[in-house]
């Protein structure tokens, strides 16, 4: 299919169907439990896309900062892993806040013990500094644990990227998602490159999802520095994302199918990756 053909499908709202667009989808918000579940398949299947699974958080949006009430946080990670329960397809995906301190800390265990792969940390909804002690405490004991720590990256809060490349420096036993791959401040990453060089300095901990960002750079004139960034970091590395229900998986594909990108490269983002990091 022609670029030119994807770019007027892009316009006309139509959703192309690729016959090799099986997708693990690393950031599904479900706000309003199954009922949010449910409209998630159902607009997947209408775009006709194989899912081959979903990381899936129960928070996000304003006015979730979760301090101090560690009890309202368990219970919502317990309704979580409920729902996950009754959908195989669900990688459910827990969150703590690091200014609880060792409530934190004994939720994390708690949740990992019951299976949990991936804890979400947001700054700026979280309302926390990820230059923070208690942060690095929290993501070190998750490294421990065997859990994969996925931190929003979108460069919304000054020095975002700079702080969380120095908290995965810190960390080096934990491996780090970082959501939105720095927004359009992504060019910082291109140094991973250069920190790969340097020998014991770097532990390749970090991954990459590119959800909303990739919808900006798809058609735009920074798509070859974006996809010149991805391979510096490297696609190994490189994990699809849709952020919905702000932004759908259908129109999330059809930007990373407009990125020029290999077929190689394109099945490892969709799906190869995230089955390599979450085992599954």
């Amino acid at each position: 299919m022609t670029r030119y053909v994807l770019v007027l499908m892009a316009a006309l709202g139509v959703h192309a169907v690729h016959a090799d667009d099986t997708v693990f989808d690393t950031h599904v918000h479900l706000r309003d439990g199954e009922v949010s579940l449910r409209a998630y398949e159902a607009e997947v299947a209408a775009a006709h896309i194989e899912l081959a699974g979903f990381g899936a958080m129960w928070f996000g949006g304003p006015n979730q900062a979760l301090q101090g009430d560690p009890a309202k946080v368990r219970a919502n990670n317990d309704a979580h892993l409920a729902l996950a329960a009754k959908h195989p397809r669900m990688l459910p995906i827990a969150t703590v806040h690091p200014y609880d301190g060792q409530a934190a800390l004994d939720e994390l265990a708690r949740v990992a013990a019951r299976g949990v792969k991936v804890l979400k940390l947001h700054p700026h909804t979280q309302k926390f500094d990820a230059a923070d002690p208690r942060v690095l405490a929290l993501v070190r004991k998750a490294g421990e644990l065997g859990l994969v720590v996925l931190f929003d990256n979108a460069n919304i809060l000054p020095g975002d990227s700079e702080r969380l490349f120095n908290l995965a420096l810190q960390a080096p036993k934990t491996k780090f998602i970082f959501a939105h791959i720095g927004g359009m401040n992504f060019r910082f990453w291109n140094m991973l490159a250069l920190a790969r060089t340097a020998d014991k300095f770097f532990f390749d901990n970090i991954y990459f999802d590119i959800s909303a960002t990739l919808i900006l750079a798809a058609d735009s004139p920074i798509r070859d520095e974006f996809v010149w960034t991805l391979r510096n970091v490297g696609i190994d590395h490189v994990l699809l994302g849709s952020d919905y229900p702000q932004i759908s998986l259908g129109k999330t594909l059809d930007a990373l199918h407009r990125l020029g990108l290999s077929d190689e490269e394109q099945a490892k983002i969709r799906v190869d990756n995230a089955r390599k990091l979450f085992g599954r």
